[in-house]
């Protein structure tokens, strides 16, 4: 199925799945940003822990909680 060119989309920071806003089985919101998943399991599992999928912007290389 392809989306129109004016539906945005959101990569889901539980599995990585593209999902629409429109289309997304839940959301969550966290500091102020509002997150889509693509299932209820998911939302539950950010929702639970959402330092662990939000990753900061880190050096190609790097293992994640890797610092110097």
């Amino acid at each position: 199925m392809k989306r129109a060119s004016h539906e945005r989309s959101y990569k889901d920071p539980v599995c990585g799945m593209e999902v629409s806003y429109l289309t997304a089985a839940d959301t969550s919101e966290h500091e102020g940003k509002t997150y889509y998943f693509c299932a209820q399991s998911c939302r539950q599992a950010f929702d639970a822990e959402p330092q662990q999928y939000l990753h900061q912007h880190r050096q190609h290389g790097m293992p994640p909680g890797h610092s110097e």
